[in-house]
């Protein structure tokens, strides 16, 4: 039976440390792993504009020895100029797994249930579940361990928090959203973290207060306030989001070493401050690195014995 990698909610925590696992296993081996998808054919469709994401499945796909084919939107029109359904029917025939990058999520899913090879979603509106595997690697190599630290992000409730929160309840951290009323994460997903959180021991909360939220954080995550297609609010959301700025302020209310981290592009000035993503705190550029190692394990767990 196929697997996808649509949602960190599809995935159990054993599976979650085993793609971590491996991921390190890739990072530190390289050689271990070249060729393994010798022959294989990956399309790559990006409707989105995109640095790291596209740049890191097209390095990890050359060095796992298989072919990247590379799809924008102009080049296939997903969805409007055939169906979902039949672009994904005419693709399985040709490759041997599939990478999205989208607008709805719906999209990515429609697609994964339309074909019979694995498909990966590299970002929709509601999860970046490539790029929480990323982060959470970047957390283990700094911190060890993730039972009982404090996780606490910053800003708008959207698809990278989703998969953050997600994530931390799969693996037993204590995670805090700190948001603008009205922002707030999903409330699905919020539910389903909670669920997942209670099994490891650890909890998940929504709070408003930014300097509560960050009190005595193991580790402080922010990203842009407003994200690709939400670029009409962006003045908006200046104002209204001008208090949860990451600054060396708020970094002074969590522990001295907590780590900080984005996903990047950063908006310096607005949702972090210089002083703060290039300080010794920060590890934005270790995230970055680590989307490579990450996704290169989650290929080839996906398709290396398919």
């Amino acid at each position: 039976m196929k697997k996808d990698f649509l949602s960190i909610a599809d995935w159990t925590t054993d599976e979650l440390l085993m793609l971590l696992e491996l991921s390190r296993e890739v990072k530190i081996y390289p050689a271990n792993f070249v060729n393994t998808l010798q022959g294989r054919s990956i399309a790559t469709i990006f409707e989105k504009q995109s640095l790291r994401t596209h740049v890191t499945f097209d390095v990890g796909i050359h060095q796992l020895g298989a072919h990247a084919i590379y799809l924008t939107q102009a080049d296939i029109s997903l969805g409007k100029r055939e169906s979902v359904y039949d672009t994904g029917k005419n693709l399985e025939r040709w490759v041997d797994g599939i990478v999205v990058r989208t607008y709805a999520h719906k999209t990515c899913t429609d697609l994964a249930k339309a074909v019979c090879i694995p498909v990966i979603n590299a970002l929709t509106d509601r999860e970046h579940p490539c790029q929480a595997l990323g982060d959470f690697m970047t957390i283990q190599e700094h911190l060890g361990s993730f039972r009982g630290k404090k996780f606490v992000y910053v800003g708008d409730g959207n698809n990278v928090c989703h998969s953050l929160m997600l994530f931390a309840g799969k693996v037993g951290m204590n995670f805090v959203a700190a948001t603008p009323k009205g922002y707030e994460p999903d409330k699905g997903v919020f539910k389903t973290s909670i669920a997942a959180a209670k099994k490891m021991g650890s909890t998940v909360r929504i709070i408003h207060d930014p300097r509560e939220a960050v009190t005595k954080a193991d580790v402080i995550y922010t990203d842009v306030w407003a994200s690709m297609g939400q670029e009409a609010e962006k003045e908006k959301r200046k104002t209204i989001f001008k208090e949860y700025q990451v600054n060396k302020k708020l970094m002074g209310y969590a522990k001295p070493d907590a780590l900080f981290l984005h996903c990047l592009p950063a908006h310096r000035g607005e949702e972090v401050t210089d002083d703060v993503i290039d300080s010794k705190n920060s590890v934005v550029f270790d995230e970055a690195e680590n989307r490579l190692h990450t996704q290169k394990a989650v290929m080839f767990t996906l398709m290396e014995g398919n």
